[in-house]
């Protein structure tokens, strides 16, 4: 079955499909002779491995909690967990990176792929190709799973129920375009809200998923690809976030996850912002949280097509030893375990990586408002088949190119340049390798 023809099922068959899809492919190269028989667990010593993350303090506390329950059942090793930065050749052996510093270990090379971990600890890694509009910087040029895609996660909008009541919204039946949220956030205005929209990650919830979700090319050229991103939709996108930036209804903060901490203290009334921050704002606000789809231009043809998944994944160093890697190898497969995967997905607001974990997040034990980011999430990411426009692309992966989208989005927002202007250049450097 191809990947269009499982999105044309009914949509809870494709949302269990997705669940099969979104994880890494095991592969076993042609060429490779059987791998040798396992030595007894007697005959290969434990062994501790180091996992490196900068995950923030309550993602951090969820990994802990995964791995407290990896320790005390494994007979491989032990897994420690470091929140710090992974820097090639340090002690740790693993690490949770995000885009940048996944482009610049990619680029030293200094990692085993996970398909070679698996394999050499025969440990399987059974799951479907990865879709179309999962960001493929998890994957070699031959579509090798290199690493564990652990923070999937594509953009929401989440609200505070409090302010929003206050100003006669109704939370419960918030918009589903760009041109009806301004009329939201006028009201907001209106009513003397200092922020009413705020955005975290701007370059990947502003730009990257405006593009894919009104079925606008971010990059063009397959293999070869190029940058694309001053398209009709998005210059006129980004002209509606410039004018709401300089008329106050949006703030801005900075590159990273800044917007969803102003959003929790409740200094902003709402905020476009990964899914997996649900579970995060929902301990942290002392307010009711509301969540909403991703909004689309109305105009834009085709829209809405469907979202990216996209987030941090797990690398493994290289130059590991034979115990350090059965521990790795068994870890990963800890972790796709049906109730380890619910857990992550519930208390961490991942994305599942594995279908046995989709289901068991059906299931009735599990409450129902635990999960709303992730179906609406699910919604986003499958709502059509992809389209050559609307295919993810790891372009803003590579060192560089997405600190150039955010300083050319910046000086559009900023009044410095004309949205044309700003993203025209922005082509023009990533294409001339001008990306400093």
């Amino acid at each position: 079955m191809s990947p269009h023809s499982i999105f044309r099922s009914k949509p809870v068959l494709a949302a269990v499909l997705l669940a099969l899809a979104i994880a890494p492919v095991a592969v076993q190269a042609k060429s490779a002779k059987p791998a040798a028989k396992a030595a007894p667990e007697s005959a290969v010593a434990s062994a501790n491995v180091v996992l490196a993350h900068q995950l923030g303090a309550d993602k951090s506390e969820q990994l802990a909690r995964l791995i407290e329950r990896f320790n005390a059942q494994s007979k491989v090793g032990q897994i420690t967990l470091a929140d710090a930065p992974w820097q090639p050749g340090t002690k740790a052996q693993l690490a949770i990176l995000n885009e940048g510093e996944e482009a610049g270990l990619v680029a030293s090379r200094r990692y085993t792929p996970l398909w070679e971990v698996m394999k050499e600890a025969r440990e399987p890694l059974k799951t479907l190709p990865v879709p179309r509009f999962m960001v493929p910087s998890a994957l070699d040029a031959a579509g090798h799973p290199i690493a564990l895609p652990v923070g999937l996660a594509t953009p929401l909008v989440f609200v505070n129920k409090d302010v929003l009541s206050k100003t006669g919204v109704d939370a419960n039946s918030l918009p589903r375009t760009w041109g009806a949220w301004q009329d939201v956030l006028s009201k907001l205005v209106q009513s003397g809200q200092a922020c009413p929209m705020t955005a975290s990650y701007p370059v990947s919830t502003l730009l990257e998923n405006a593009s894919a979700w009104n079925n606008q090319a971010f990059a063009t050229g397959g293999k070869n690809e190029q940058i694309a991103v001053n398209g009709l939709i998005q210059v006129k996108h980004l002209a509606k976030m410039s004018t709401w930036y300089r008329s106050g209804l949006l703030k801005m903060y900075g590159r990273g996850g800044e917007g969803e901490e102003r959003f929790a203290k409740g200094e902003c009334a709402v905020l476009v912002a990964p899914s997996s921050a649900f579970p995060t704002l929902k301990r942290a606000a002392s307010f009711p949280v509301g969540v909403a789809a991703y909004p689309y231009h109305d105009d834009a043809y085709g829209a809405p097509q469907n979202t990216w998944a996209d987030g941090p994944a797990m690398w493994v160093g290289s130059a590991l030893n034979k115990a350090e890697t059965r521990v790795v190898a068994s870890f990963v497969a800890f972790w796709l375990e049906p109730q380890n995967q619910a857990d992550w997905q519930v208390n961490a607001g991942y994305l599942p990586l594995s279908q046995a974990g989709y289901v068991l997040t059906q299931s009735s034990r599990l409450m129902k408002d635990d999960l709303e980011a992730q179906r609406i999430a699910i919604a986003e990411l499958t709502n059509k088949p992809v389209t050559n426009a609307s295919a993810a692309s790891a372009l803003a992966h590579r060192p560089g190119v997405s600190n150039v989208l955010a300083d050319e989005m910046e000086q559009v927002l900023n009044g410095k340049k004309p949205p044309k202007q700003g993203l025209d250049d922005a082509v023009e450097r990533i294409r001339t390798g001008r990306v400093n």
